[in-house]
């Protein structure tokens, strides 16, 4: 996967970290950064947040059933919005490989997050996946 698919990845979950913590709506931060030259901000990066966004309601019932021994208010921030966009990414962006979907999230969670988060968001999109077939729904 190409560095910059990574890198608008990254800049989605700033945008959905960013709306969380200043409980900001996603187009509103979309529409801020938009308006700062720097760092732009790509037509995947936008699409992806919104798209994450949009889904937010079953992702967040998803990720709380699936993650065994977590609730999604324990989980960090950020671990929690890498998780969105790759379970955002598994069960709905068609065109994105489940294996590439899993390891981009795990990718940007070793980039951002702690030092254990890349294999629990590993499991937790890895039990996701194995359930696809009825959880994209």
């Amino acid at each position: 996967m190409s560095g910059a698919r990574r890198k608008a990845r990254r800049r989605a979950i700033e945008v959905l970290y960013e709306s969380e913590l200043r409980e900001t709506p996603v187009a509103k931060v979309l529409e801020r950064r938009r308006a700062q030259p720097e760092p732009p901000i790509n037509e995947f990066t936008e699409q992806l947040a919104a798209a994450v966004d949009e889904r937010r309601a079953r992702i967040d019932e998803l990720l709380q059933e699936y993650a065994i021994g977590w609730t999604l208010e324990r989980m960090p921030v950020v671990d929690r919005n890498i998780l969105r966009m790759g379970a955002y990414e598994l069960l709905w962006a068609d065109d994105i490989p489940d294996g590439v979907a899993i390891a981009e999230a795990v990718a940007v969670a070793k980039e951002l997050s702690a030092e254990e988060s890349p294999a629990f968001i590993n499991g937790l999109l890895s039990r996701l996946m194995e359930n696809k077939a009825s959880l994209a729904l």
